[in-house]
C-alpha cells in the first residue's frame, strides 16, 4: 500500500467521506473511486454499476466494486440522474486502479442540485481526514 503522502489527490476534485470523488463537467459531474480507496481495495476485479436513467439521492448506494480482498459498496456524492457509465471498466476493472480519475471514473451525474459539490471535501480537508 501506498504512504498516505504518497497518494494522488488532484486540487479540482471534491471527496466523499466515503471515498468516491466527483468532478464538476460543465453541468454534469463525474463521480469515481478516489486514489486512496483504489489502494486500499487491491487489484479491481469487478465493477456492479447503474444504468443510464436511474436516478438516486445523495448518499445513496449506487454499486459495488469488488476486489481480490473484498466488495465495497459505492455511495451517490451528490444526488441525480445517472447519464452515462463507463462501460469500459465491464472489460477492465482494472482501469480504476492505473488511472482512477481518468480512463477509471465511474458514472457520470446530471445533479438535481449542483450545491451538492460545497459539501465535499477539498483536496485539503480529505487528505486530513486520511491522516486521522
Amino acid at each position: 500500500m501506498k504512504d498516505i503522502n504518497d497518494v494522488i489527490l488532484p486540487d479540482d476534485i471534491h471527496y466523499a467521506e466515503s471515498h468516491e470523488w466527483a468532478k464538476s463537467e460543465g453541468d454534469h459531474v463525474k463521480v469515481g473511486i478516489s486514489d486512496y480507496a483504489q489502494d486500499q481495495l487491491g487489484d479491481i476485479v469487478f465493477v456492479e454499476m447503474p444504468d443510464a436513467g436511474e436516478t438516486f439521492e445523495k448518499g445513496a448506494e449506487f454499486g459495488t466494486v469488488e476486489s481480490v480482498k473484498a466488495v465495497s459498496e459505492l455511495y451517490m456524492p451528490v444526488a441525480g440522474e445517472i447519464v452515462a457509465v463507463n462501460s469500459a471498466l465491464e472489460d477492465s476493472p482494472e482501469l480504476i486502479n492505473s488511472r482512477p480519475y481518468s480512463d477509471g471514473w465511474m458514472i457520470e451525474v446530471k445533479p438535481q442540485n449542483p450545491a451538492d459539490l460545497d459539501d465535499l471535501m477539498t483536496k485539503d480537508a480529505y487528505l486530513t481526514s486520511l491522516k486521522g
